[in-house]
């Protein structure tokens, strides 16, 4: 097949390198003849990697490398089997681009979007063939990651999303069908991880540090909240919080953080700024965790039962089944265990307690009880 990835940035690069390394002719896009530079130099550093990883010899990295393009013309996607966009997440940027495409291809060609929250069938109503516009969300890094969310738009055919769905299976990807909701699965449900977390430190109940120990060696998460909004950079978990709560109508369940908002308009993004709710590169800690047991446990009942009432509202309202919810929260962002799984291991009355008492406490609809909770134990 021929692959087109419109946008040389980190994630086109690396979901550039899956359709390479899959047996793909692809194509790399972008106006920028600077990304396209750092886009080869990256995928040739990988490619070296991997040898001296016995993983692949001299001759499959020449080849490897003889079969990917990098593009500044749109009209030399006029041949290519599947495109897939992963360029700003802006929706108006993204319209304009699709109907750009639909007059360069064939008829037959596939035009995904890699967005992780934006409308697909908004994206699809503004072109003339809106059957073959689909989602297809990669997560960062897009070579390592291997959950990947196909989310068809309400006009994308049947045959589209089958074919979609063994195509990046046979990249050797774990596919989950997501509805066409903001945030589709997995930046829908984890949103409780970084807001409650943050409404847990602007009340003053614990600090960074204590909140990031409780729930890694409490709960079992890989990275702390703080730790982890760092590493995906503050400018970008804002940006997604902000547009699943607008989308969603401004759901208080989704509202951003005054904490966070400020600290991206400070331009401490994170890791990749050097400074984010943590300062990088220095030894100098400015605060330590208190490993107090009773405290850290009312951490993990409080911001565990906000995810679990997130993942039981989204089966409820079929944003996905509840074997895909489990195996995205999993497989998507290493959580410890599936949801769904772990409100069934609690039990459906513990979770429904847990949120009566903190609605009973702040009297907001940010914490009402899920009707999907009474079911989690089936």
């Amino acid at each position: 097949m021929k692959i087109a990835i419109i946008g040389a940035g980190t994630m086109g690069t690396g979901i550039a390198q899956v359709a390479l390394m899959a047996g793909n002719e692809v194509f790399i896009y972008d106006t920028r003849p600077e990304a396209l530079t750092m886009s080869h130099s990256k995928l040739s550093s990988d490619l070296v990697k991997l040898r001296e990883k016995g993983k692949i010899d001299i001759d499959q990295s020449v080849m490897l490398m003889g079969k990917v393009h990098f593009i500044n013309n749109l009209n030399e996607c006029s041949t290519v089997d599947l495109i897939i966009e992963a360029i700003v997440e802006n929706i108006e940027v993204k319209k304009d681009l699709f109907r750009q495409l639909e007059m360069i291809v064939r008829l037959d060609c596939i035009l995904a979007t890699n967005t992780s929250s934006l409308s697909i069938t908004s994206i699809a109503g503004t072109v003339k063939n809106p059957e073959r516009v689909i989602g297809i969300h990669f997560f960062n890094p897009a070579n390592l990651m291997k959950l990947v969310e196909i989310i068809p738009a309400i006009q994308t055919s049947q045959d589209i999303y089958k074919k979609v769905n063994e195509i990046i299976k046979s990249w050797g990807k774990i596919t989950v069908l997501a509805k066409d909701t903001p945030g589709f699965i997995v930046n829908r449900i984890a949103r409780p991880y970084y807001s409650e977390s943050l409404r847990i430190l602007e009340e003053g109940i614990a600090n960074i540090q204590t909140i990031d120990w409780a729930l890694t060696e409490i709960a079992g998460f890989k990275m702390g909240p703080f730790t982890l909004m760092d590493f995906i950079g503050n400018d970008v978990n804002y940006m997604v919080t902000e547009s699943v709560w607008s989308a969603c109508y401004y759901e208080p369940r989704y509202k951003p953080s005054f904490t966070q908002k400020r600290l991206v308009e400070a331009g401490y993004w994170g890791k990749k700024t050097g400074r984010g709710y943590y300062i990088y590169n220095t030894d100098n800690t400015l605060e330590i965790a208190n490993k107090d047991f009773a405290k850290g446990n009312e951490i993990v009942k409080r911001v565990v039962t906000m995810l679990i009432n997130e993942a039981a509202d989204a089966l409820y309202y079929g944003i996905a089944t509840k074997e895909d919810i489990d195996l995205a929260m999993t497989i998507g962002v290493n959580y410890p265990k599936g949801l769904l799984s772990w409100g069934k291991e609690w039990g459906a009355e513990v979770c429904i307690n847990n949120m009566n008492e903190l609605f009973n406490k702040y009297h907001e609809e940010r914490y009402r009880c899920s009707m999907g909770l009474k079911n989690i134990g089936d």
